[in-house]
């Protein structure tokens, strides 16, 4: 049940922190990372809701870098893993590895542990390589464990996987099943950069600059944010507001809508009402507000719906995308005018 009892003076002076230190870690991403400052806020959402994040852009917008950058702000072990076809299981989680004691000439088995052994994985094309070896992320998503040769091993935490996906390039790629999907909180698309900021990009990267920044939480502070996300309170209407708008996008609802009942094969899951109503916490926490308001929730719905909506095939023959109906759906959902 959702917690409606305002946050206690203690709380309120951790949440003035949390604010103060996403200004200071925006601050220091973009002195590396230019014109991101909406992803760089929809991607600390993500951190504070212990939430997996799925990016979608063209290759060259810095995906890589960005999360890198993020990983070294927030003093987190970070590895990139490059996904490819050849890629096995092993490659990722580790592998059990025959060992002999030069001294005493025993042997024993020895796990040798793979890259998803960090605080920060970046999934890179993760689309790349077959879902036999996609799945293997789907444990330590969702129970911060990888089990190999019988054994279970345990993920530090904080751990938080960014994928990626380039949206041009379909050929030879390995579309991530649904149940896949529904286990990244946000789906983001990183766009192009305005005139402006593209103009600042090359004028920055042609040049020499200072690429080191600063850490701006300790692990321990961080930890403290994800536990306030969870005790910022939600009223019934903000609920209620989240409930409406998943409950819209399925095309068998009494209160869908003319698109989702004409273009949706299925619509978003109670998880994402979960998502909308966590995501909303953190980003009212992102802007010091002592409480989520329907328009933080409103903010999260489309990163939490679009990768949760499965267009038909009218949808696909007309060219209706996902994005397309999640926005019909926000537009037919009008905010409540109380919290």
């Amino acid at each position: 049940m959702q917690t409606r009892e305002p946050l206690q003076d203690g709380d309120v002076k951790l949440l003035a922190q949390a604010q103060a230190g996403f200004e200071k870690l925006k601050a220091q991403i973009g002195r590396i990372v230019l014109g991101q400052d909406q992803i760089v806020r929809q991607l600390l959402a993500a951190v504070f809701s212990q939430g997996h994040v799925l990016v979608i852009g063209v290759p060259g917008l810095g995906k890589t870098l960005l999360v890198k950058t993020l990983a070294q702000t927030l003093g987190w072990n970070f590895k990139r893993i490059q996904f490819t076809p050849d890629m096995m299981p092993a490659d990722i989680i580790g592998m059990e590895l025959l060992q002999e004691d030069r001294a005493t000439g025993a042997r024993t088995m020895r796990f040798l542990h793979g890259p998803v052994f960090a605080n920060i994985i970046l999934a890179d094309e993760i689309n790349r390589t077959p879902p036999k070896t996609q799945s293997a992320l789907l444990e330590a998503m969702q129970e911060y464990t990888v089990t190999s040769m019988g054994k279970t091993y345990k993920l530090e935490r904080p751990f938080i996987v960014v994928a990626t996906q380039n949206p041009i390039e379909q050929e030879g790629t390995y579309p991530l099943p649904e149940a896949q999907l529904d286990r990244f909180m946000f789906s983001l698309w990183m766009d192009y950069p305005s005139v402006k900021e593209e103009e600042d990009i090359v004028q920055a990267t042609t040049a020499w600059r200072d690429e080191t920044v600063e850490p701006v939480f300790t692990r321990e502070q961080l930890v403290e944010f994800q536990e306030l996300v969870r005790r910022v309170p939600a009223s019934p209407h903000v609920v209620s507001y989240a409930v409406a708008i998943a409950r819209a996008t399925r095309p068998g609802s009494a209160t869908a809508g003319e698109m989702a009942r004409k273009y949706v094969e299925w619509g978003a899951g109670p998880r994402a009402s979960q998502y909308m109503v966590l995501a909303g916490k953190a980003l009212a926490v992102l802007d010091g507000q002592p409480a989520v308001e329907a328009r933080h929730v409103r903010q999260a719905a489309e990163f939490v719906l679009r990768h949760r909506v499965l267009p038909n095939f009218n949808a696909t023959g007309e060219g209706i995308t996902a994005q397309r109906i999640v926005e019909s759906v926000l537009g037919e959902i009008k905010e409540p005018d109380y919290r």
